[in-house]
């Protein structure tokens, strides 16, 4: 089980224990632990009393507070703030506390029990040095060149993984007409450009961009769950080049309710821009004709129980958040639940848990939506970045983090 423990605030949850129950049987492989040894915040907060105690609401570090080098860098403001500043503080005011006050009694917990390690004083304020990422095929490019596929070449429908079979048995980029299915009970191997990818038991994948959704669309399913985290588009992405991004009416585009079944759970991850939480909740969920219901927050703390970021930073923030909603049809049909029968979603619930130090990892939610949807739910992430056992997954990333690079092999007596 990822949900180590849990309260009415929410779940604290090991996304290092989640990934690695997949694949702990055979080949017997785990995902390099590094990844998730974050032992210090990102920007360190101010110096508790205690040193016992997590420094759990924090404050923006001072200029004396902080390093020599870093004063030098530090910009002074001399103006107010602009209109999406303002909406911005005026909602972490309005859920700071809730944050705060519910991730305490988990992580107090989480210390207690040795789920989490806390750190000498002197070494806990020191920043972080975040793990580099391995190198990866290029998957973007494949998108790209599978784009030049004639017509001809299309032929949608699915590729099964065989037993004992490492090597595609089709040309590499029919990967991008197909739906790739590994049905078996253990994890395989794949060559992709020369490069080798673990597929997680009974999952499913397309790998593609926004313009070749279509062997998603005819594969047939209807999803229960549906998890989006969309590339949205900001200032720091395109500054950084890391990835691409979407504008917001391009995201509109993504053919949700065909694949959605009724009463469909959808969540959808959002930065901390209200303008892309005012989209979501505003714009795409009733165009979508999916009912927002509540908003969740993905709360990230160190190893030794601190925020990664202090609470109250003007950088960043420690949490994300997530838009749930179901989707309602216009005419109720008789194969549609009715809405007694679903399970009400609470607002304002918590995943605490430390970061994977990689770009846009983003923690597991099957265990902690248990309660929530019916059993053998059928699940689907759209832009994912790796796979989960028992989901199809579509992105044109999709199997970045499935690189054999990130796992090394499972010590004898784990």
């Amino acid at each position: 089980m990822s949900v180590l423990l849990q309260s009415p605030a929410g779940w604290l949850v090991d996304h290092l224990r989640f990934v690695n129950n997949q694949y702990k049987h055979d080949p017997r492989l785990c995902f390099r632990d590094h990844y998730f040894q974050l032992q210090r915040p990102h920007i360190p907060g101010p110096i508790s009393a205690d040193a016992t105690e997590p420094a759990l609401v924090t404050t923006t570090c001072k200029d004396s507070e902080l390093p020599q080098s870093r004063k030098r860098k530090r910009k002074r403001r001399c103006c107010a703030l602009n209109q999406g500043e303002t909406d911005a503080l005026e909602y972490h005011l309005k859920i700071s506390a809730l944050i705060s006050e519910g991730s305490k009694t988990l992580i107090e917990e989480g210390l207690k029990k040795g789920f989490l390690d806390p750190l000498p004083e002197s070494e806990k304020h020191q920043p972080s040095d975040p793990a580099g990422q391995v190198g990866s095929c290029r998957l973007t490019e494949l998108c790209e060149m599978a784009k030049q596929l004639t017509s001809e070449n299309e032929c949608h429908g699915r590729l099964i993984l065989a037993p004992n079979e490492e090597a595609l048995s089709k040309a590499e980029l029919d990967l991008l007409s197909h739906m790739m299915e590994n049905s078996t009970d253990c994890a395989r191997i794949i060559r992709l450009m020369g490069q080798k990818y673990l597929l997680p038991p009974k999952c499913s994948f397309l790998l593609s961009d926004i313009s070749c959704m279509q062997p998603l669309l005819d594969y047939g399913k209807k999803y229960d769950v549906i998890v989006i985290d969309p590339p949205w588009e900001n200032k720091s992405v395109k500054r950084s080049n890391r990835y691409g991004f979407l504008p917001s009416w391009h995201i509109r585009q993504l053919p949700v309710p065909a694949l959605a079944a009724p009463g469909c759970l959808v969540i959808t991850w959002v930065t901390n821009r209200q303008k892309h939480l005012r989209f979501v909740k505003d714009e795409l969920y009733p165009d979508w004709s999916v009912e927002p219901l509540a908003e969740w927050h993905w709360v990230k703390i160190t190893r030794s129980g601190e925020f990664v970021f202090p609470l109250e930073s003007t950088h960043k923030k420690p949490y994300e958040v997530l838009v749930l909603g179901r989707l309602r049809a216009a005419a109720k049909s008789p194969s549609r639940p009715s809405d007694k029968d679903e399970t009400p979603i609470p607002d304002h619930k918590l995943i605490v848990s430390v970061p994977c130090s990689l770009h846009s990892h983003k923690p597991p939610l099957a265990e902690v939506l248990t309660d929530y949807i019916k059993p053998g739910a059928e699940c689907l992430e759209l832009f994912a970045r790796n796979l989960q056992a028992g989901w199809t997954s579509w992105g044109n990333e999709v199997l970045k983090f499935q690189h054999i690079d990130y796992f090394c092999p499972l010590e004898d007596g784990s």
